[in-house]
């Protein structure tokens, strides 16, 4: 099913057909939840890969051996892509794992009522541009990326595949208040204190780590062990799907390499439009390096 060119439209947002059918959306909308699965949910290039592995090591107490022998898409799958049952069925770990990009609004009331623990992933919404704009020029099962400052409005716009990323992290972060069983976990967090992030999610899971577990788990989620692990860096998906030759999966696995893109220009006005997006927003951010440096002299007075 290769359907490179096809763009799946489902309750107003568009999805890759390579990926998607109206009848795996559907279905995934129907997913009878078991109380016992662990739900990693994110909007693209937030860091999913990551949480993916961590899930993984977690849960096999820091061995690397299923993560490093099943690929990530095979462990953790997609709800709502269209060969999820079958991977499903054929996965290898208990509790079930499963990955969603779908925001809360279309998934929420298929979860209700369920205990399924719920991981939600966020990052700084100029990196996750960045990191999406890059991948769009290697899948090619999304649409031409085009310039940066166009890409830059899609974006802000929610025009692109998976919708608008305001709408994702709002809509998922807000069930906080009613849901006990939501972990909202940071990419920049991950970043800058792995370790404690490994701690924050099995406890969550409820799956205690010795020391040594818990070193084994971040020796085999850093990002260069990531990049070297065919079973999460992506090299297994065809050169007919990917261009391997444009760029990484796993790019930089920086935080802040927007900079790098961004005119001064561009800044403001992704800063005038967030600021009038999270206008109502409580939710607090941490996006930078800098406040690592700020925490830690303060930790040492």
């Amino acid at each position: 099913m290769a359907r490179l060119d096809v763009v799946e439209t489902f309750h107003g947002l568009f999805f890759p057909g390579h990926l998607h059918t109206q009848d795996s959306l559907q279905l995934a909308l129907k997913f009878p939840f078991q109380d016992t699965d662990i739900i990693i949910v994110s909007y693209p290039k937030s860091g999913t890969t990551w949480m993916q592995e961590i899930v993984t090591l977690i849960s096999s107490r820091g061995d690397p051996h299923v993560s490093r022998s099943v690929p990530n898409w095979a462990r953790a799958p997609w709800l709502e892509h269209h060969y999820f049952a079958a991977l499903l069925e054929a996965s290898p770990t208990t509790p079930r794992v499963i990955t969603t990009h779908l925001p809360h609004h279309l998934l929420g009331p298929t979860l209700q009522g369920s205990k399924a623990k719920v991981i939600y992933v966020s990052r700084n919404p100029k990196d996750v541009v960045v990191s999406f704009y890059h991948f769009h020029k290697i899948a090619k099962f999304l649409p031409e990326a085009g310039s940066f400052s166009e890409f830059l409005n899609r974006f802000l716009k929610g025009t692109l595949h998976y919708g608008c990323w305001f709408d994702h992290i709002e809509g998922w972060t807000r069930q906080k208040a009613t849901m006990n069983n939501l972990l909202h976990i940071s990419y920049e967090e991950m970043s800058m204190d792995i370790q404690g992030a490994i701690k924050r999610v099995s406890s969550y899971l409820q799956i205690p780590l010795m020391e040594d577990e818990v070193n084994n788990c971040v020796k085999h989620c850093s990002f260069s062990s990531m990049k070297d692990n065919k079973m999460a860096n992506y090299t297994l998906v065809t050169e007919e799907i990917m261009d391997h030759k444009k760029g990484f999966f796993m790019r930089k696995g920086k935080i802040g390499d927007w900079k790098n893109m961004f005119t001064e220009e561009l800044n403001q006005y992704f800063n005038s439009v967030l600021e009038s997006k999270m206008v109502d927003s409580t939710l607090e951010f941490t996006w930078d390096e800098q406040h690592e440096e700020e925490t830690h002299a303060n930790k040492s007075h």
